[in-house]
């Protein structure tokens, strides 16, 4: 039991603080999810050719009170300023083709087509819009200051993998192969565009390399390895509880996963180099990343080293900048077979 005599804590006075930490939340939330959009945005439009699925986008993300999260309800109206019924654009993507038809952050968004925007799942009711009208013109009509105002905008195809913004402190971000998700404390390693560019870059190439699909043929390998050695002893009379098995499963798994985390760090540089951001400064990313995660100064399992990653990506830097100099296309470089000459790539986790 507590000794000292405590100060007394009014409800009233903690029930308003905790309203305006919930709005401070809010906002800080969606204006970080303002950025990861902008940017995520610019990456999927210059890499598109790289990506197997295309969708078109126009770089806005829409809202009303009622389409957030319900956690974010009751405090949502007063930190956003939006509407229960009428669509209003949270983030608008710059230089996008919202950018460029006059539509602001801000503005209500009350048809397309005609349409009306509806005021449940609505960023997910405008993303299906688009893929079944495709980069056809589409009218917007939006609301500014009680004014309604047509925009003409005119859709761009870019890589349809969504990406998403969640709060946790981890510095992380993952792919699963349907979807990038970007922690929240990843951006106290990525302060600068470019530095996010080169995190999201890094997820995409992930997808686009196919890594997900190598891991997992390399686990079932080695799930078939380890069911012959559980065999072998089952032959023998020794029941092993199919232990060879899960652990050469995670062994085959792991192979080659360091390798494909520099691959990602490499081809995700030239994605975001190629969506016009400087990364001279990218692989500052890695001494930072060390401040947060000491344990990735020297232990390698699935990733490589932070040091490493840090030298790799002044070398790409390196590349990339000749490249520039030299007129050429920024696109990786493939592995080629001796006598072969080299060409440029094309086509084809864990942050």
């Amino acid at each position: 039991m507590p000794t000292s005599k405590l100060p007394d804590l009014p409800a009233s006075e903690v029930a308003a603080e905790q309203r305006k930490q919930q709005i401070d939340q809010i906002r800080d939330y969606y204006a970080a999810l303002a950025r990861v959009d902008d940017v995520g945005f610019h990456i999927r439009v210059a890499n598109r050719e790289f990506c197997k699925h295309t969708e078109a986008q126009i770089g806005l993300y829409p809202a009303t009170v009622r389409s957030l999260p319900r956690k974010y309800r009751s405090y949502s109206r007063e930190a956003l300023q939006l509407s229960w019924t009428q669509p209003t654009a949270l983030s608008v993507a710059s230089g996008s083709p919202a950018a460029r038809a006059g539509i602001k952050t801000g503005d209500q968004i009350l048809t397309l087509d005609n349409e009306p925007v509806p005021a449940r799942h609505t960023a997910k009711w405008m993303e299906k819009w688009l893929r079944h009208h495709g980069d056809a013109p589409v009218e917007i009509m939006a609301r500014r200051d009680g004014v309604e105002t047509p925009h003409t905008v005119y859709p761009v195809m870019a890589c349809s993998i969504p990406i998403d913004y969640v709060s946790d402190p981890t510095p992380n971000a993952f792919t699963n192969y349907k979807k990038i998700v970007i922690y929240s404390g990843i951006l106290r390693v990525a302060r600068s565009d470019a530095d996010l560019a080169v995190i999201i870059g890094h997820e995409l190439a992930h997808v686009n390399m196919g890594h997900y699909q190598k891991k997992e043929q390399n686990a079932l390998l080695g799930e078939l390895g380890g069911a012959l050695v559980d065999g072998g002893f089952m032959l023998g009379g020794v029941y092993t509880g199919r232990t060879f098995t899960r652990h050469f499963e995670k062994a085959g798994a792991r192979a080659f996963s360091v390798q494909f985390e520099r691959e990602a760090d490499y081809v995700g540089a030239y994605y975001a180099a190629r969506a016009g951001y400087d990364i001279s400064g990218a692989a500052e990313v890695w001494r930072r990343f060390s401040l947060e995660s000491p344990s990735s100064i020297r232990l390698a399992t699935t990733h490589p080293i932070s040091p490493a990653r840090f030298v790799q990506m002044q070398k790409v830097i390196a590349e990339i900048a000749d490249k520039k100099r030299r007129g050429l296309p920024l696109v990786p470089n493939l592995k080629v077979a001796p006598g072969e000459p080299q060409q440029a790539s094309t086509r084809e986790s864990e942050y």
